[in-house]
């Protein structure tokens, strides 16, 4: 059961707010329908109860806030809009990275494309599908962690007749089941046609709340349905008779031999077929457009039972064809987050395509260094000018580590989770994790390229290895690995992946500048010695050479750029960690 109370966006600026305290409850086991013409503020009310916009009000997913249940996603599934997915992910790979995110078997995924209609392009991509399949792949997102509840938002959108028939159909099955559906639409008759109860939105107020038969009663148009094989006669005898008699008559003629006959009744358009001795197949009351006309051999009362009976057999038929019940494991797994960034990572071409690119344009700067020389080899072998703040191998790494956060900026099933972007620290490590890995590997295919092609060129004169290799190789490595990381963390931090590229960028351009100023100061004590006095502190002898590696690590952060690097990353962690806490508390 959902209950809305007291929903109030925050106001605009000289104009009132988009929804002002609406209350509504949508029960479980009924389809509720949230109604509205555009601007009425239908979305804006999905999107407070969903705690994905600021404003006052609350709402209770069965007795409880979204932001007190563990497992939002798990109890609440969410279609708002088009499915945001990266263009060329997979519909089962989109799936499948879901299912890992929220902790489901894998196999949920084909269970769920089984349902709707989609195992025949499980494997396209999503930036080919058409609106009709976008609608179920949504559906699909939605219905993916077997929740209890259906927050949809305008579902049947751009959709065919068909289409929205079979889409209001796994709504209803939802329903029968005990779950609670709640989905916004802007036309009446779908309303009236699909919902249990029907709350109207005026100008961001709450207008009406009705069972459909008293909305369709009330406040639909009503009309006199008639079939007939003489249509055509008996529309231009209604419309005479209306003229003569000065009635306000509408007659509109429907596809087939159907008429729609508005402003009169059953009774004053049969006396009339009678008199002029004109055949009816059907005659009977509706409100607004409920939907196809039943079969025209049987009665009035007879035909609307027959069409309840096949709405029934639909519901049962989409019953036994919904996806098993999943449990799902209450505890979280440290591995929950690491297998959803592995297959957020590894769905899409874009790390692929960003690898090769930077091995590419490494290979040709060193090339072009080596010809032109009065290049150190450190730098060589990094594809490095001194012109560039930064090499193509840490740029490369900081674009993987800006884009990795914006996934969770575009899914709603996943920005159920924390009510907006998910701010978890099990999250953060995985990215931090894989980002690293993926830095490691790109920084070690630079060098391995660049050395290869420096070979093939120039011959063995410019790829000897120097005798400080290992205090080349943490800068290099630590270089590349905190470019990543400065990517994760401001694109988390500021919920962009521009900022986190630019966090990057302005780690060499106004970061450096900053600490080789500081440093230069005559206050400014050196560390030189430090490993050897830690080591005199201790009174242990370092094993496996240890004091060699942490000289080559206190080497790194006392260069301006390691420096300049080990200060922005523990200040974006530091703001990171501290939005965190702010949004838990809240």
């Amino acid at each position: 059961m959902i209950q809305a109370i007291g929903l109030t966006s925050n106001p605009r600026r000289e104009l009132p707010p988009a929804v002002d305290d609406v209350s509504f409850e949508a029960r479980a086991g009924h389809v509720t329908a949230l109604l509205g013409a555009s601007g009425a503020g239908k979305t804006t009310t999905l999107k407070l109860m969903l705690e994905l916009r600021p404003g006052r009000g609350i709402t209770y997913f069965k007795g409880r806030p979204l932001h007190r249940i563990a497992h939002p996603s798990r109890e609440v599934g969410v279609l708002l809009g088009d499915v945001p997915g990266h263009p060329a992910r997979t519909v089962r790979g989109q799936l499948r990275m879901l299912c890992a995110a929220a902790g489901v078997p894998v196999r949920r995924a084909d269970e769920v494309l089984e349902v709707v209609g989609l195992a025949g392009v499980c494997d396209e991509r999503l930036s080919t599908l058409s609106r009709g399949l976008d609608r179920r792949l949504g559906l699909a997102c939605a219905l993916l962690t077997d929740p209890h509840t259906l927050v949809l938002d305008d579902p049947a959108a751009g959709l065919s007749a068909r289409e929205g028939r079979w889409l209001h159909g796994i709504l209803r099955a939802h329903a029968s089941q005990g779950g609670t559906v709640l989905f916004s639409t802007g036309d009446p008759k779908e309303a009236a046609r699909v919902a249990d109860r029907v709350v109207t939105l005026r100008e961001g107020r709450l207008a009406a709340d009705q069972d459909a038969a008293d909305f369709a009663r009330t406040r639909l148009r009503p009309r006199v349905a008639v079939r007939s094989p003489h249509a055509v006669r008996l529309g231009a005898l209604l419309a005479k008779e209306a003229r003569t008699g000065q009635r306000s008559v509408e007659v509109v003629r429907e596809e087939g031999n159907r008429l729609s006959v508005y402003g009169s009744t059953c009774a004053d358009v049969g006396d009339t077929a009678f008199r002029h001795g004109i055949l009816v197949h059907q005659l009977a009351d509706e409100s607004g457009d409920m939907g196809t006309p039943p079969d025209p051999s049987a009665g009035g009362d007879a035909l609307r039972s027959d069409d309840s009976a096949r709405a029934g057999t639909t519901a049962a038929q989409r019953r036994s064809a919904f996806p098993p019940p999943i449990s799902v494991r209450q505890a979280p797994s440290p591995l929950r987050p690491l297998r959803y960034e592995l297959r957020r990572a590894a769905g899409v071409s874009t790390g692929y395509l960003t690898s090769a690119a930077v091995l590419l344009v490494s290979a040709v700067l060193s090339v072009f260094l080596a010809r032109i020389g009065h290049t150190p080899s450190s730098r060589l072998l990094a594809a490095w000018p001194r012109e560039s703040p930064l090499p193509p191998a840490a740029l490369g790494a900081g674009l993987l580590g800006a884009i990795a956060f914006g996934e969770e900026f575009r899914y709603p099933a996943l920005a159920a989770d924390r009510g907006t972007v998910p701010r978890r620290l099990g999250l953060l490590a995985a990215k931090l994790l894989v980002s690293s890995g993926t830095a490691l590997m790109l920084a070690f295919l630079t060098v391995g390229c660049d050395l290869e092609i420096l070979y093939l060129v120039y011959g063995r004169e410019l790829t000897a290895i120097s005798g400080d290799w290992l205090s080349l190789g943490a800068s290099w490595v630590g270089l590349v690995v905190g470019c990543a990381w400065a990517g994760v963390l401001a694109a988390g931090l500021f919920r962009s992946t521009t900022a986190g590229l630019a966090a990057v960028l302005a780690v060499p351009v106004l970061v450096v500048p900053l600490v080789q100023k500081a440093l230069s100061g005559p206050s400014v004590r050196t560390a030189a010695g430090f490993p050897e006095r830690l080591r005199e502190l201790t009174l242990v002898q370092w094993p496996f050479g240890g004091v060699r590696y942490l000289t080559a690590v206190a080497r790194v952060v006392a260069q301006p750029v390691g420096g300049a690097l080990t200060l922005s990353l523990t200040a974006l962690l530091c703001a990171y960690l501290l939005t965190t806490l702010r949004s838990r508390v809240r």
